[in-house]
């Protein structure tokens, strides 16, 4: 696809408004993401492949999952311990929990490792952390102002292939969230033995209700001053 200044015109309005992680930072090294308005010239990345930078806005949607994302060309090492930095060139809304997943293959990258089936787990997550949600006391408020954010692989996490995603969910409109996720590969490393119990375990689409009060909100009306992530609670890495 030929991204010229044309093309730069026509998606400038979109691209302004939204976002997606475009690059890792694991180990002191940095991984390129998928380059997704001009993949022709994308370099070889641990990331899956996405169609665009639009929301998800309903939490069925299969694109929920990594962004209508396919797998990636390469994985990157993480220790377990070790933390894993999300970057984004650019996040506009300040209103919304950051919540990071996993997903443990159960063999190699590729078609055998989509996603598929109950068994996402929180290894991270922030939403709230004042009492005035009209404000960027949020997760996604600190990504607005760092473009950046870090989380620990739990240090006791069983070796493995696994899938990590970043997810922002921005309530900016009421009673309209915005679903903004993308995955990576990575090759966890490590002497841990422990997997999360099954009550941590999420399939992704779908690990919520749409109506569930942490996606279906209005922050400016009704006297909100605490706020819950849907998708239950994060796992610390112990069995």
């Amino acid at each position: 696809m030929r991204f010229d200044a044309l093309a730069a015109v026509a998606l400038a309005p979109l691209v302004a408004g939204h976002g997606a992680v475009t690059s890792y930072i694991i180990g002191g090294t940095t991984y390129p993401g998928f380059t997704g308005f001009s993949p022709d010239s994308s370099p070889e990345t641990i990331q899956f492949q996405w169609p665009d930078y639009n929301p998800t806005m309903e939490v069925s949607d299969a694109k929920m999952r990594c962004n209508g994302g396919t797998s990636a060309d390469l994985s990157a090492p993480v220790e377990a311990g070790q933390n894993v930095t999300a970057v984004w060139s650019q996040w506009t809304h300040a209103q919304g929990p950051v919540m990071v997943w996993m997903y443990k293959c159960d063999g190699d990258f590729g078609s055998s490792c989509t996603g598929e089936g109950q068994g996402w787990f929180k290894i991270d997550q922030m939403g709230l952390f004042g009492s005035d949600p009209n404000s960027e006391d949020w997760g996604t408020g600190i990504v607005l102002k760092t473009l950046e954010w870090s989380s620990k692989v739990p240090s006791n996490l069983a070796p493995g292939n696994y899938l990590i995603r970043h997810e922002l969910l921005a309530l900016h409109q009421a009673n309209t969230p915005q679903f903004y996720a993308e995955c990576a590969q990575v090759v966890v490393s490590g002497s841990g033995t422990a997997a999360p119990p099954s009550d941590k375990l999420y399939s992704i689409p779908t690990y919520a209700p749409q109506d569930d009060p942490g996606i279906m909100v209005d922050i400016y009306q009704g006297g909100l001053t605490s706020y819950t992530c849907p998708g239950g609670d994060v796992w610390e890495g112990f069995e």
